[in-house]
């Protein structure tokens, strides 16, 4: 099975490269590119064609939830999950088309791994994403 190819977008690129550790340190997943702003996600997402976007939510420009939301509204769209430092009860995440939120204190491989799985549950068995 081929591996998991994500997309990164943080501003800080501290911890971009922090999300690209564990990520590398996940099986099955592979950083393919990272971004620094909202408009370097629709771009890199058209030109890469990711499998999974890690999207900060607080971005200059095109915030995350925004570049969110245009990811998912194209044909065959990456999974995003949020991720922040704040609580996801902070943001009105509604219709923003993520899968999942994930606060940045708490990611690990453990959890990307989570995150992933939840998104190749059968549909039937599969509860609905959280309003985002």
């Amino acid at each position: 099975m081929a591996d998991v190819r994500v997309l990164v977008v943080d501003d800080q690129e501290p911890f971009r490269r922090a999300i690209a550790e564990v990520v590398a340190e996940t099986d099955g997943f592979v950083v393919v590119a990272s971004a620094g702003s909202g408009e370097e996600s629709l771009l890199a997402v058209a030109r890469l064609r990711p499998d999974l976007v890690l999207m900060d939510v607080n971005l200059p420009g095109i915030d995350g939830i925004e570049a969110s939301r245009r990811i998912t509204l194209g044909d065959s769209p990456p999974v995003v999950v949020l991720l922040s430092t704040y609580e996801a009860d902070q943001f009105d995440l509604t219709g923003c088309g993520a899968s999942s939120y994930l606060p940045k204190a708490s990611f690990g491989p453990d959890r990307l791994a989570a995150a992933w799985a939840a998104t190749l549950t059968p549909l039937p068995a599969r509860r609905p994403p959280p309003e985002c």
